[in-house]
């Protein structure tokens, strides 16, 4: 390669690009002061999307929207009926499922504590109906339930016959779900106290048997699968049902 000559495989077109001096000196950089405001002017400007800026506004800020997108944004209109009863439902759902998972209950536990709160009007709870507190509640009274169910304690005649020592035998056994620490951290986030606690329980024991509420369990069913044949098949002999037994 000869000195002060391009190399022989660049291409000879490489003579005519235009150079662009690049000054060293302070406050000088590598851009010309005309690059740098033509590169400045074109990133303040975008791609203008018209259709994904009006969708749901008037036209122009005098302008007023149809009476039909006016009905919707108002849930008048009937493809939002029941839309603000639905999200409310959804809500007092997920915030049962979430305190559920962190007292680690078990999964009929959350099953029945969300059976219960989606369908239950939480109006009557009056200043404490926040369902964040009202869903602790309602997983105390299901969890204290089933512990109580376990040990035969709302059994009154094996309860009768147990004798004085049996009797405190079995209440050590049993733990309030409100005796856990979790369970206090989060009455203490709520700003619930015991005495908060036990009222809104007492409510929520007469709101239970008012709206019968009390076999409600989220996604299960007391019933028979009706997708479930009527008798289960035997080796050897075929599935018969109501009708075919005659």
């Amino acid at each position: 390669m000869t000195e002060g000559h391009p190399p022989r495989d660049v291409d000879p077109a490489f003579d005519d690009v235009e150079r662009r001096d690049v000054s060293s000196r302070p406050g000088d950089g590598s851009l010309s002061r005309v690059d740098a405001v033509k590169d400045e002017r074109f990133r303040r400007w975008d791609v203008a999307t018209p259709a994904a800026t009006i969708i749901g506004r008037p036209e122009s800020p005098d302008g007023d929207v149809s009476e039909n997108l006016r009905r919707l944004h108002d849930e008048q209109h009937p493809a939002m009926a029941g839309h603000s009863a639905r999200m409310h439902r959804l809500e007092k759902a997920r915030i049962t499922h979430a305190y559920a998972s962190a007292l680690d209950v078990t999964p009929w536990e959350r099953d029945r504590a969300m059976g219960i709160m989606v369908d239950l009007d939480l109006t009557v709870f009056g200043q404490q109906r926040a369902i964040e507190k009202v869903s602790l509640v309602v997983l105390k009274y299901v969890v204290d339930d089933e512990r109580e169910r376990k040990l035969g304690l709302q059994d009154e005649s094996f309860v009768a016959s147990l004798t004085g020592d049996e009797m405190e035998s079995l209440y050590d056994r049993y733990e309030s779900l409100s005796d856990e620490d979790r369970f206090q951290e989060l009455m203490e986030a709520q700003d619930l106290d015991v005495t908060k606690v036990n009222r809104l329980e007492r409510s929520l024991r007469e709101q239970v048997v008012e709206q019968d509420l009390e076999d409600a369990v989220l996604g299960r069913s007391p019933y028979r699968d009706p997708a479930m044949p009527s008798i289960r098949e035997t080796p050897g002999e075929s599935t018969r049902t109501v009708d075919d037994s005659g």
